[in-house]
């Protein structure tokens, strides 16, 4: 299997039992609804404990994969509340479905007579949810919304739905692919000691990064059929300004790699990767 085909199915079968037999295809959509329309209740047995598929449980599953993964927010859009929230999400983490992606975001108040702008004082800093596999995230995200259709084999819906929004399945998994690179590529000179997705009032990063040397790596991953062109790279450098970052090394990551213009800057300031070096995580 090439490597960007094994990015694709891994986004959706990602930690799913090893006992099913899979229809493979060179095209994903064919493989997603050879397997998930044409064997739904197949599939739907592997999500484990059954009780996940109901109330508030599926809610919040779904507003999880479906959202951003902020705590809070995905408890609004589950329409539950917070204190039972809480205790559902508690019980998800302790099962291994959801993992808490811990926010790095200084609160915006540094002492209680602080006074905020006016469009700031509802703001909340919030951790975020992930899923532990992508399989549950893909289920919840795409498949869960469409049970009732892909039950009695009614897969149209749900494979227009999926083909419009499927960049974001695969975009998310790459971020968390480069994350780890990028780990990889700085542990024998200054290791990273802290890295993820960062996320502040002003805006959201694909990845940031301390090492060891203190240094600073802000990063920002494209799973496009297009190559990346300097004005991303300027776009990056003026959201860290607003965001007040300081940073010493950015990162660009891209599934079809850089333009001349981009490959000719490249500094130890500024670290530039394609898809082929993912195959680093392989050895």
């Amino acid at each position: 299997m090439e490597l960007e085909q094994a990015v694709e199915y891994f986004s959706i079968l990602g930690g799913m039992t090893s006992e099913i037999e899979l229809d493979y295809f060179d095209d994903v959509f064919s493989m997603v609804e050879s397997n998930f329309v044409q064997n739904f209740t197949t599939f739907q047995n592997l999500v484990s404990p059954s009780y996940l598929l109901e109330s508030p449980y599926k809610e919040i599953l779904v507003a999880v994969a479906r959202g951003d993964g902020k705590l809070y927010s995905a408890l609004r859009k589950a329409k539950v509340s917070e204190t039972l929230g809480e205790q559902v999400l508690e019980e998800l983490i302790a099962l291994g479905v959801l993992q808490v992606e811990t926010s790095r975001e200084n609160p915006l108040r540094s002492h209680p007579k602080h006074k905020l702008k006016k469009e700031q004082r509802s703001y909340r800093v919030q951790d975020k949810l992930r899923f532990v596999q992508p399989f549950m995230r893909f289920w919840f995200g795409f498949v869960m919304v469409y049970a009732k259709e892909l039950a009695v084999g009614k897969g149209d819906a749900f494979l227009a739905n999926f083909k419009t929004h499927y960049e974001r399945l695969r975009s998310l998994v790459y971020e968390q692919l480069c994350d780890a690179l990028l780990v990889q590529y700085f542990s024998d000179t200054s290791p990273i000691i802290n890295s993820g997705s960062y996320w502040n009032v002003h805006s959201e990063f694909d990845i940031l990064a301390i090492n060891t040397q203190r240094k600073i790596i802000l990063g920002e991953c494209k799973y496009k059929d297009r190559k990346v062109c300097k004005n991303e790279l300027s776009k990056l450098k003026a959201k860290a300004v607003q965001s007040g970052i300081s940073v010493d090394v950015y990162a660009l990551f891209s599934k079809s790699g850089f333009s001349n213009e981009l490959l000719q800057t490249q500094t130890d300031e500024l670290l530039l990767f394609d898809l082929n070096d993912l195959k680093i995580l392989t050895a």
